[in-house]
């Protein structure tokens, strides 16, 4: 696998197991699972993880969203923070083996984010998508700019289909965020491939 990240999200809505078989059918041309699950209570959370290991994936490809405390004791890689969550540089100090990431939205965000010592930044949305109707997308010239900005990988999100991914990397970002192109398909295995394959070019 190439350098470029490819990260894949649950949705918060579909059953966890099937998310976890799709997991561990794809997990090889993926870098990192996100459980984005913000209706689920920490027992579920890690039923959760407890089913991917069990499926083959990597626990150092799981990364829990917002509840530091089961990504600590399911001894998951990383924590994927937001305005709402626990500060960065908090995390960081209290959870030193954990890799932080922090959901961010403008420039200003992002540099607090990185000096707080998040590990990784995630930025979107880039292109329109129906997970945020009615808003107006960031777009890849804004995307640029925040790369340009700060020293740590930024991963896009947001409306990215294979046909997209060249324009989204050129930008400089370290990857991207899928939340619904592959684990929504009909061929969950050839869609990863396809967003696989285009990283990779």
């Amino acid at each position: 696998m190439c350098g470029r990240e490819l990260h894949v999200i649950s949705n918060g809505q579909s059953e966890l197991e099937r998310f976890a078989r799709i997991a561990s059918l794809i997990h090889p041309y993926v870098t990192a699972f996100h459980l984005r699950e913000k209706s689920c209570n920490a027992k579920e959370l890690w039923l959760a993880v407890l089913a991917l290991k069990t499926g083959g994936v990597p626990l150092s490809k799981v990364i829990i969203n917002d509840r530091v405390d089961v990504a600590s004791a399911a001894g998951v890689r990383g924590i994927q923070l937001s305005y709402h969550s626990l500060e960065v540089q908090v995390v960081k100090r209290l959870f030193p083996g954990l890799r932080v990431g922090r959901s961010v939205h403008d420039v200003q965000e992002a540099t607090e984010m990185c000096r707080q010592g998040a590990d990784y930044l995630v930025y979107g949305h880039i292109f329109p998508t129906n997970s945020k109707p009615g808003q107006q997308p960031r777009g890849t010239k804004v995307l640029e700019e925040l790369v340009k900005k700060v020293p740590i990988p930024v991963i896009a999100i947001g409306g990215i289909i294979p046909e997209n991914v060249h324009q989204t990397v050129a930008t400089g970002a370290a990857g991207i965020a899928i939340l619904s192109g592959i684990t929504e398909s009909d061929n969950p295995l050839k869609s990863v491939k396809d967003y696989r394959e285009a990283l990779d070019r």
